[in-house]
Order: C-alpha cells, then sequence, then structure tokens
C-alpha cells in the first residue's frame, strides 16, 4: 500500500467556462480545493487536462496563483490541453511547471473581450420606458436601455487593456519570452496545438497519456505512475436544490464546437473576460 501511495499522479479537470459559480463549467473554488486535495492524497504529481475555451479574469488568476503554491511545494504540475485550451484556458495552464498539447488542440485566443447588447431602440418600439436613479453617471454603463457615452467606451477600453496588459505579461513571464514576442500572437487569434508549439506556448506535443508520463518524470518516479482522478464532491445545495431552484444557463450556439459539452456557457452579465468568443 505505501508502494502505490509513493507513485501517485493527480488528475484534476479543467472545464467549461472557468467563473466563480458552478452554472457555467469550472467553478474556481473546486480547482482550488482538489489541488490541496492532490496534497493531502500526497500526491507526487498534478496533471491539469485543461478543456476550456477561458473564463472571468479573477477566477483564472487565483487558480493560477493556487498552482503556483502548490509547485512552490516541489510538486510538478503538467498541463494537458484537450480539445479547446483557449484564453483563460491558455492563462490557467501557464501556471504549470510544463505544457502539452495535442497538434489539433484549439488554443491562443490570447486578450480580452466585454459584451453588452444596446437594447434602446428596441426599447422605445415596444414602449419600455426604464427610469433609474443612480449614484454617478457611469453606475449604469453597458445597461441595455441606453448607448455607451464616448468617455464611457474610454474607460472600458481602459479596464480592457489593463486586464490585457496582464495577461500577456504572465504570458511572457511563465515562457520566459520577450514581451514583444508575445504581443505578436496575443491579438485574439486562435493557434492549432502545432502552431502553439512552434510559437514557444507550449513544451511539447502530446496527449494526457503522454503528460502522466512527463509528470511521473518530473517527480522523479521510478515505477509505473498510479493515475488517481481528484474529484471534490458537490455540496448539498449543488446536487439536490440546484436543479429544483434553477440556475443561470447561457446557451451555446457556436456550431463548430457542437460537439463539445454543453457546460461550455458564459456568464449572461458583461464583465470583462479571457475567453474565446462564441461563447
Amino acid at each position: 500500500m505505501f508502494r502505490r501511495a509513493k507513485n501517485r499522479i493527480a488528475l484534476i479537470k479543467v472545464e467549461g467556462v472557468i467563473s466563480d459559480s458552478d452554472s457555467y463549467g469550472t467553478d474556481r473554488a473546486r480547482i482550488v480545493a482538489s489541488l490541496k486535495e492532490a496534497e493531502r492524497r500526497k500526491a507526487r504529481g498534478i496533471v491539469l487536462r485543461v478543456n476550456s475555451p477561458g473564463g472571468t479574469v479573477a477566477a483564472c488568476q487565483e487558480i493560477f496563483a493556487a498552482v503556483e503554491r502548490v509547485k512552490a511545494k516541489s510538486i510538478p504540475v503538467v498541463a494537458s490541453m484537450g480539445d479547446i485550451a483557449a484564453s483563460g484556458g491558455v492563462y490557467v495552464s501557464m501556471a504549470a511547471s510544463e505544457i502539452l498539447a495535442s497538434p489539433g488542440t484549439v488554443t491562443g485566443s490570447i486578450g480580452v473581450i466585454i459584451k453588452g447588447n444596446d437594447l434602446s431602440a428596441l426599447y422605445n418600439r415596444v414602449g419600455v420606458s426604464p427610469k433609474v436613479i443612480k449614484s454617478g453617471a457611469h453606475k449604469d454603463m453597458m445597461a441595455t436601455y441606453r448607448s455607451l457615452s464616448p468617455e464611457e467606451q474610454a474607460l472600458l477600453q481602459g479596464v480592457i487593456d489593463d486586464s490585457h496588459d496582464q495577461f500577456v505579461e504572465t504570458v511572457a513571464g511563465a515562457r520566459k519570452r520577450p514581451r514583444n514576442e508575445i504581443e505578436q500572437i496575443a491579438d485574439g487569434r486562435i493557434l492549432t496545438g502545432r502552431q502553439a508549439h512552434a510559437s514557444g506556448l507550449v513544451d511539447s506535443l502530446g496527449g494526457l497519456d503522454a503528460a502522466v508520463d512527463r509528470a511521473a518524470e518530473l517527480a522523479g518516479l521510478k515505477q509505473k505512475p498510479r493515475l488517481v482522478v481528484i474529484e471534490v464532491h458537490k455540496s448539498l445545495w449543488q446536487r439536490i436544490l440546484r436543479p429544483i431552484l434553477g440556475g443561470s444557463q447561457v446557451g451555446f450556439p457556436a456550431p463548430l464546437f457542437s460537439r463539445l459539452s454543453s457546460q461550455y456557457t458564459a456568464p449572461p452579465y458583461p464583465i470583462p473576460m479571457w475567453i474565446m468568443p462564441g461563447f
């Protein structure tokens, strides 16, 4: 039994849109708890299987920091990119000791986006007249009942630019590349795994099995690794009450990725996101 424990490699799945809520895919708290559980089980290494189009900025940053804390305890972490590991999925992967992707993985999409709808013309047509009392001129920015002012456009662009700067800075630091090299591919473009490897975003090409073997090698295992899937159990609310009372879900219409899980959904409210458009 002791020998079996010594060659343990933990597998943690990062699937769907990353946020602070489990309504949209990957709950940030679940990933952080899974990393702690891997430590508790004395895993010698960890494989993050990333299958995500991205997510909210802060949630991705907190997962990144949690992976960094694990690595600081001399536990190697290997990111294994699946079907899609784009935008925030790239950011989370950057925290790993090494990154592997399949040649056909859809990755890249380094950038920030915030989306909203101006429905003021529709409201006027159907006779809806919103009444708003607010504390400041910009408190209702991105509201559907009015357009953005030029000043608000500039304010939001500043938020987007700062978030993008943080993204590029992190990728450049993680990959040990000059910032200007990363900026050349940080315009929102998507890349295949093979293109990402050629541009230095990933270390090597390979699937999940290769990632497990690499984690075992980095951990210095002499025996065949024993893979342990880490699944933190959902709370009573998540397992019983949420399906009964309902939760926010937004449809996922993009036909290109229709084969992917229905959990690829994004929050319905306007918020800066590191996410691939179409989600």
